[in-house]
Formats: C-alpha cells, structure tokens, sequence
C-alpha cells in the first residue's frame, strides 16, 4: 500500500523544492514511507506535516504518540539526506539494536542516508513506526 497524500501546506512543498536534486529525491521516498508507516501503525492517529527548523517535520498532535521526525540534509558531505530524531531519545539506538549495520547515524539524532545507495524501505519503515510510537510506548512500559 503506497499513502502519499498531497501537500497540504505549501510552505513544506516549497522546502522539500528547495533542496538539492539528490536530497529531495530520497526525502520524498522517505516521506511516502512515513505517511505508510502513521496508516499502518496503530496509535498513531492522525499524522501532522508542518516545518520546524524549516525542515518537513511529521507530529503525532491527536495522540501524542510518538516523537517528532524531521527531514533534511545533514552537515556530513558524505550522506545526501537524514531522517531526524530527538536527540535525548534512545531512538537511534533502538533502530540499530533492530538493524545492526544497517543504517549509518549520527549519534542519537539522525540516520543518514547516501544518494547512491538504495534505501531499505521495510526496515526503515520500521524503524519510523518505533518513532511514531515513541511516547506510547515509554508510557505503556512505566
């Protein structure tokens, strides 16, 4: 099933076609697997798109379920794009403790990626439904 819905505020189109060629490419597919993983994920509810920091940015505002996740483009010259987490989560750990050596982060805030590798949809997919379900989770588990 493939959810990719519109743009529904232009000033996050207008960001994702303002990033480099390589970058908006693989952030697209990253969204589309943001907007799958929200549809398929119970508890997440209703998923918000907006810009914070001026990066495309998808909140869980109904449920509070999960942590924010932003995408950009990271400082690293090697990686043409990230998905962003909260840095004082324990999120990046989670997805290499589920992926070991899959994915390549930047300490507890980003997983990058490069634009000459192919991303792996089903793992990251995942991976965006652990942070999604962040806070529902933490609050299950106290």
């Amino acid at each position: 099933m493939s959810v990719n819905p519109k743009f529904t505020d232009w000033n996050v189109e207008a960001a994702f076609d303002a990033l480099p060629a390589a970058a908006r490419s693989g952030l697209l597919a990253v969204r589309t697997l943001i907007f799958e993983a929200a549809a398929q994920t119970a508890g997440v509810g209703r998923l918000e798109e907006t810009l914070k920091w001026g990066q495309p940015s998808y909140l869980t505002p109904d449920t509070a379920s999960g942590s924010t996740i932003r995408l950009g483009v990271p400082k690293s010259a090697q990686h043409a794009y990230a998905l962003f987490v909260h840095c004082q989560t324990d999120l990046t750990r989670q997805f290499e403790t589920n992926y070991p050596g899959l994915f390549e982060f930047e300490g507890t805030r980003a997983v990058l990626f490069r634009a000459d590798k192919r991303i792996p949809a089903d793992a990251l997919k995942h991976c965006i439904a652990m942070a999604l379900t962040y806070h529902s989770r933490k609050r299950k588990a106290a």
